[in-house]
């Protein structure tokens, strides 16, 4: 049940006027079952000075593209009333023109666009109004039955209003419905939300959650949940069978879905959707329509439920079915959007941004991780509606038709445009090995900036997560992870793979970046230090691409390997015989691999760098006494030593060695396989030949 979030003491502390909106806004956005992501908008009348210093009537208003439960000051439109109140007088107005006019209204041109329901907020004569799509409340908007029902909730305390797209038509019908109605609380909005409305920022407050409060007590008291969604026809698979099966199936899925761009999934197996994708009704009711005209940008009109008996054993079977449902959903689509498409409409992408696995649980699909979470965060919405209106009566949304025209109506589209543009790595997946070390976390933040999302793989795993936060705090939630591993251990590799499926979708570029160095004189060399350097730097490289190898393969979306080398890979190294002839390995297993992914679209490229002494675990070591012992120095004369005998008199840093991984990365090398690139100043010796 939905709880007042008010805290007297915090809004006492808040600005009056615009403070007191932004704090009430926040809280309403803070429960998803009040306001779900990126809808609903929020009001308040007030007066401030002009520029002339004169009082004016302000309405403040959500501007375009926020969300309630982030906004600040700055995301708030201010209009002057006097110039909107005789739009009440007009008979219609278009989309186009109400925007334009709007414009016209604003006390400061910098304020973002106003909400495409300005209106619905200037119309009504009170100081502060809520528009919410709450849970419970459009859940009794999208049953059969949901204005007999709301009569039997509110009396005559409410106004109906038949569904029209939000502008200028419903917001007048909206305050004529109020103005007609003397006792009217409140406004239902058929298939869509709830207005409400206060003489105080605490009052209005207070009047949403009171009315989403009685629904919900009301369609709580209705509920069965051994008849939920028709009673459990599958049982959830055991949580680690559920990850397991999803990690194995979401590369598939991402090949399936992944057009003319990539697109990152998440999984999510929440109770709520582990009930919804066992039901015996759900294959049917999850087909009817979008619970909210605001999910259909994000979600699709509807998901793609999978008709598939759960079972472990039958993954390869659950791979040919999501194949096959996705490509018919594709279908599917495109003949939607043939049949409402108006002129100079171009189709999103056709697969589905949902996909509901009995047993298993959801994937959700989008540009990035933030957006398949939204897809996500909108769908257990949806299934909240779905479970609200199917106690009440039957489940009903819009018509074909009418979901065409949210989704592609230019109002929505717009807000989309607001959205930062994509960059080389965005929509794209990186694992790097030894990512907490100088080249690995640089190589990190370099394709993270660039729009990529990345695992870094390192026996330390406290400093990749160390990495990994600095990351996710300048780039936003999950655009990196950390993952433990032993590049060594078959086992390790292949979990740390699908860790990275289960938490992108699958991988489109690998760094082969773990490594260690050992020095000593050839008849001195052991065993144990000669496979201690085969293990790590050949079988290690072998295990991280072979799997790798085999995701992008499955994916069918090509991908991109760099190797990261050495000078030593074409130059004897004096007293590093282990050492020099992995790394020659490590280049000529690049060139193998490169030989055979090209069939598949996937590139394999080595970076040869030298002597990269900033933030080396290796250089850091007895490494570092072992070369300069060699060359006869001492171990603080290493750094000048190597950047003299570079031709261009340069010490190499980890940044140089990240771009070089970022060009063979990029499309910029997209013609460009199985080639060697030296970063090391010109150290004449490694000159390749």
């Amino acid at each position: 049940m939905v709880q007042s979030l008010w805290n007297a003491s915090l809004a006492a502390e808040v600005e009056a006027g615009l403070g007191e909106l932004v704090y009430r806004s926040n809280i309403i956005g803070a429960d998803r079952r009040v306001c779900n992501w990126g809808g609903g908008n929020t009001s308040s009348k007030t007066i401030v000075k002009d520029f002339r210093g004169r009082d004016v009537e302000v309405m403040f208003v959500k501007g375009s593209g926020s969300d309630l439960a982030s906004m600040k000051a700055g995301n708030f439109t201010g209009l002057r009333m006097e110039d909107i109140r005789p739009l009440f007088e007009r008979a219609e107005m278009s989309d186009e023109d109400m925007v334009a006019y709007l414009v016209n209204c604003m006390i400061d041109s910098k304020h973002p666009r106003a909400s495409i329901e300005t209106l619905l907020h200037a119309f009504l004569p009170f100081k502060h109004v809520d528009h919410t799509h709450p849970d419970a409340i459009i859940s009794l908007c999208c049953a059969d039955n949901g204005k007999a029902v709301a009569k039997e909730i509110f009396g005559d305390r409410f106004v109906w209003v038949p569904y029209v797209r939000p502008g200028f038509t419903l917001s007048k019908m909206i305050a004529e419905g109020v103005l007609a109605n003397p006792k009217a609380e409140l406004v239902l909005m058929e298939k869509h939300g709830l207005v409400t409305w206060g003489e105080t920022s605490e009052e209005c407050y207070a009047k949403t959650i009171q009315i989403i409060s009685e629904a919900e007590a009301y369609i709580e008291a209705r509920v069965d949940e051994a008849k939920l969604f028709g009673g459990v026809k599958h049982e959830a698979l055991a949580a680690d069978v559920r990850r397991s099966i999803a990690a194995q199936v979401m590369p598939t899925i991402r090949g399936a879905v992944s057009d003319e761009k990539k697109m990152i999934l998440t999984f999510d197996d929440e109770s709520d959707v582990l009930q919804f994708v066992g039901g015996h009704n759900s294959g049917v009711v999850s087909q009817v329509g979008a619970a909210c005209p605001d999910h259909l940008v994000h979600t699709k009109v509807v998901p793609l439920f999978v008709d598939w008996t759960p079972s472990a054993d039958d993954v390869e079977g659950l791979k040919a079915k999501l194949k096959e449902s996705i490509a018919a959903y594709k279908e599917q689509y495109k003949a939607y959007f043939e049949r409402n498409k108006h002129e100079g409409d171009v189709m999103f992408e056709a697969a589905p941004r949902v996909i509901l696995i009995p047993g298993v649980g959801m994937i959700n699909t989008g540009k990035s991780w933030a957006n398949s979470k939204v897809s996500g965060a909108l769908y257990h919405r949806a299934i909240a509606v779905i479970r609200g209106a199917t106690a009440l009566g039957e489940f009903v949304s819009l018509s074909e038709n009418e979901s065409y025209n949210v989704e592609y109506w230019p109002l929505e589209l717009y807000k989309l445009s607001l959205a930062p543009a994509e960059t080389e790595f965005s929509r794209k997946v990186a694992f790097i090995t030894g990512g907490a070390g100088g080249i690995g976390s640089e190589t990190a933040r370099r394709l993270v900036s660039e729009g990529a999302h990345v695992v870094l793989a390192d026996l330390n795993l406290e400093g990749a997560e160390k990495v990994a936060a600095e990351i996710n705090e300048k780039y936003g939630e999950n655009r990196a992870i950390a993952v433990k591993m032993d590049v060594t251990s078959e086992e390790q590799v292949a979990a740390a793979y699908a860790d990275t499926a289960l938490a992108y979708g699958g991988v489109d570029i690998i760094v082969n970046n773990a490594g260690l160095a050992t020095s000593s004189p050839f008849d001195e060399t052991s065993l144990k230090e000669w496979n201690l350097n085969m293990n790590v730097l050949g079988t290690g490289y072998f295990l991280v691409a072979r799997e790798a190898f085999k995701q992008m393969k499955t994916q069918g979306i090509g991908g991109n390997m760099v190797f990261i080398g050495s000078k030593n890979s074409v130059y004897a190294g004096k007293n590093a015989s282990a050492y020099s002839s992995v790394k020659a390995l490590e280049a000529h297993l690049a060139r193998c691999i490169a030989a055979e992914g090209g069939e598949f679209g996937i590139r394999v490229n080595t970076v040869l760098p030298d002597a990269i002494l900033q933030g080396s675990a290796i250089w850091n070591g007895s490494w570092r006494n072992e070369r300069a012992a060699a060359y006869g120095i001492e171990p603080d004369q290493l750094e000048e030593y190597y950047r003299k005998r570079t031709t261009l008199l340069v010490n190499i840093y980890p940044r140089d060695i990240a771009e070089g991984i970022a060009f063979f990365a990029s499309s910029k090398s997209e013609k460009t396989t199985g080639c060697m690139l030296t970063i090391d100043g010109g150290v004449p010796a490694a000159f390749t030949r």
